[in-house]
């Protein structure tokens, strides 16, 4: 019985590159899962963990990608894997079926709207937007992060992912968009699930346990430091804030920059 990777469609095979981590049977990609889940230059949603790496590898090689790639393009979002914007346009342009795929903003600030045209080869062109109106209708204009720094790039990303799923899902074998589902993360995060009576067992124990705000300069002179932790995927923003709440009681704002960091990352 072979022990080939799985059979990689005939164009894809051209977008590998010629490195040394190449798998071609299932022993060597075992080999190079594990060389690199100790590594910490892959993101830390694959550190350590062989088959997550082992997955990943195979979606890429499906999508086109070399193992690399597929790392630094594959992310691991509300348990879902699923592929930034960036690399979801760029399979889809280098698919044999596109004809084009073009994208324009128009107005300025509320008026704003992002437009996605995608054609395949003998079909109509499609067109997909996303507007201002349709982010707050959804939650997401204004909020702390992405949305509040690069608004112009998430309508973008919006009206790309739309277009490109309903037009070339074929190309993106059902993968999600990964900008999209960060905001449904998000978004679950800030829905609270717990259950009435652990709700009031809580609220009694931080009455009883409140501590004093913790101090603005002492903020201050802290978050450089934590901002590195998580830009280098050393923590979490949630993981901080546990830790720095165990000192002092963090406000609201303080809260919202210690996200706004891990939220801002692509």
């Amino acid at each position: 019985m072979s022990t080939s990777v799985a059979t990689i469609k005939k164009e894809a095979t051209n977008t590998l590159s010629y490195g040394i981590l190449n798998p071609q049977t299932l022993d060597e990609a075992i080999r190079v899962a594990e060389i690199m889940s100790k590594s910490n230059l892959v993101p830390k949603d694959f550190q350590g963990s062989t088959g997550n790496i082992l997955i990943a590898m195979q979606w890429g090689m499906e999508l086109g990608m070399a193992p690399l790639q597929a790392m630094q393009n594959i992310a691991v979002i509300n348990g879902r894997q699923s592929l930034w914007g960036d690399a979801v346009i760029a399979i889809a342009r280098s698919a044999a079926s596109c004809e084009w795929i073009t994208e324009t903003i128009e107005g300025e600030g509320e008026n704003m709207v992002a437009t996605c045209k995608a054609k395949r080869k003998g079909q109509p062109e499609e067109v997909r937007t996303f507007s201002v109106d349709d982010a707050k209708q959804a939650g997401l204009w204004g909020k702390v992060g992405p949305w509040k720094t690069s608004p112009k790039r998430m309508l973008q990303l919006r009206a790309r992912g739309f277009a490109i799923r309903d037009v070339f899902a074929d190309s993106l074998r059902g993968m999600a968009v990964a900008e999209e589902q960060q905001d449904i993360a998000a978004m679950n995060r800030e829905i609270d699930v717990t259950p009435r009576a652990q709700q009031k067992q809580q609220a009694a124990i931080t009455e009883e346990k409140t501590l004093p705000a913790y101090p603005q300069e002492e903020f201050d002179k802290n978050f450089p430091k934590w901002e590195a932790m998580i830009r280098s995927e050393k923590n979490d923003a949630q993981t901080i804030i546990d830790k720095v709440s165990t000192k002092g009681t963090l406000s609201d704002e303080q809260v919202a920059q210690i996200r706004a960091v891990e939220a801002g990352d692509e």
